[in-house]
């Protein structure tokens, strides 16, 4: 195939307008609003990719054993009564701009992302065609805010291990997946061949844009196209979406503040780049106008090598002591930007991964999968914030106050974008009505 030729399969996604529910009425409605400017609501899900130790992050327990206890100390934040891991020296300063929540229950035991992403549990029954993914359910019930801006955009990167990659929109179709500007299927979307490295570059990026312009009507697909889907191409290729995605156009003591990553070195080869940029370009898109993005970050699947004594045997790279700076840097960046920025009371973000780990630390000097209790932190939306959510056991391995379910989590999120979970359903294959969380759709009491 010529290097300027759009792949059939490529042009079909988006002449369908299948990016994020940017279908043509949606599209056309948003245009003829596109002269007024009004704050909308967002979600920033942000993935860590294979399930973080909380008990070493946002649970410690420094009472426990030494074997349950780890290496890590607690420091107290910002907030009176609340400590979080000695890495984290940022993230305690913010932590009345942040909620943790200890005990959220209901976790599946595998690596799959699904729930991360949809909050629903993979092991229980799922309707035809199953269950679309979180950002899928937002394009379908409130389209774009701008006519070329995508409701959901994906900064996912496609991990190698398949299950730690995004589901789908599910029963939703296919018109509703995300506009994806990461990984392996950017070849079929419009940013074709531009990575995080060529974002940079401004004039890179708008030439993309161009030339696909000019590719398309060169092969005569455009013209193909009737006069509506057109236009809708048209916009859909405006130059909101490229300056969204060009973080060069940030002062580069911003760029700083959040960090850089390469980003095609995948964590331990299967897991997701760590890749800090991300978190800015996902606060760029809601600036212009998503109402969803989500991003996966590093990999945290660690088996072993997590302590002093692993070091001393030289058993495996200590992830955490690498991993836990980056991470504290990189959301606190996001956290104050979003306060700066006047986002914190429409942007919501969200940060978790698939299940907890083990209290006992392992032979291999980790901690092992642990679908007991997990933990999620929160930030923005307008939420009340400075405070944690739920507790666990001395040894950090069930909950033994406030139980929070994924249904009340995604709740919140629907919540916080003006969607009652408890009411609205959606149609699947066979017509029948799905609520949109599983148990009650009632969000999170403590945050609302």
């Amino acid at each position: 195939m010529p290097p300027h030729t759009l792949p059939r399969r490529g042009f079909l996604k988006i002449g369908a307008l299948g990016l994020g529910g940017l279908t043509l009425p949606n599209l056309l409605r948003a245009e003829a609003n596109a002269g007024t400017r009004t704050p909308h609501k967002s979600v920033i899900l942000i993935y860590l990719v294979g399930g973080p130790p909380h008990q070493d992050m946002f649970d410690l327990k420094p009472d426990a054993p030494k074997e349950i206890a780890g290496p890590w100390k607690p420091i107290p934040t910002n907030v009176t009564g609340v400590q979080i891991c000695e890495a984290f020296p940022l993230l305690a300063r913010n932590m009345d701009k942040l909620a943790i929540v200890r005990s959220l229950v209901g976790n599946q035991a595998d690596h799959d992302a699904i729930q991360v992403y949809n909050g629903h549990n993979p092991k229980k029954p799922t309707p035809p065609g199953g269950w679309p993914q979180f950002g899928s359910t937002v394009a379908k019930l409130q389209g774009p805010v701008h006519p070329s801006v995508p409701s959901y955009v994906s900064l996912c990167y496609t991990c190698t291990h398949g299950p730690y990659n995004e589901p789908g929109p599910g029963f939703l179709g296919q018109s509703l997946a995300p506009f994806r500007a990461m990984g392996r299927t950017r070849e079929d979307m419009t940013l074709r061949g531009v990575d995080v490295s060529q974002l940079a570059d401004r004039k890179t990026l708008l030439k993309q844009f161009d030339d696909m312009r000019r590719d398309a009507d060169t092969s005569g697909s455009v013209k193909a196209m009737d006069a509506f889907t057109e236009q809708a191409f048209g916009l859909l290729t405006s130059s909101k979406m490229a300056e969204a995605l060009d973080i060069s156009r940030e002062p580069v003591k911003v760029i700083d503040r959040y960090g850089t990553g390469d980003p095609k070195v995948f964590m331990d080869s299967n897991g997701a780049p760590r890749v800090p940029q991300s978190l800015l370009m996902a606060r760029r898109l809601v600036e212009a106008g998503a109402r969803v993005v989500t991003l996966n970050y590093s990999k945290w699947d660690w088996h072993g090598g997590m302590n002093a004594e692993g070091r001393k045997n030289n058993s495996i790279f200590l992830r955490e002591e690498e991993d836990f700076p980056v991470f504290d840097k990189c959301v606190s960046a996001l956290v104050e930007d979003l306060h700066d920025r006047g986002l914190d009371k429409d942007c919501t973000v969200v940060i978790m991964g698939e299940f907890g780990r083990t209290p006992k630390i392992s032979a291999a000097l980790g901690r092992d999968h642990w679908p007991n209790v997990n933990c999620a932190l929160l930030a923005g939306g307008g939420m009340k914030l400075g405070q944690v959510i739920g507790s666990t056991d001395r040894i950090a391995g069930e909950a033994v106050s406030r139980p929070v379910t994924f249904g009340e989590l995604f709740a919140t999120l629907y919540h916080n974008l003006g969607i009652d979970a408890d009411k609205v359903t959606l149609p699947d294959f066979t017509g029948r009505p799905q609520y949109l969380v599983e148990d009650s759709g009632a969000p999170i009491k403590e945050l609302i």
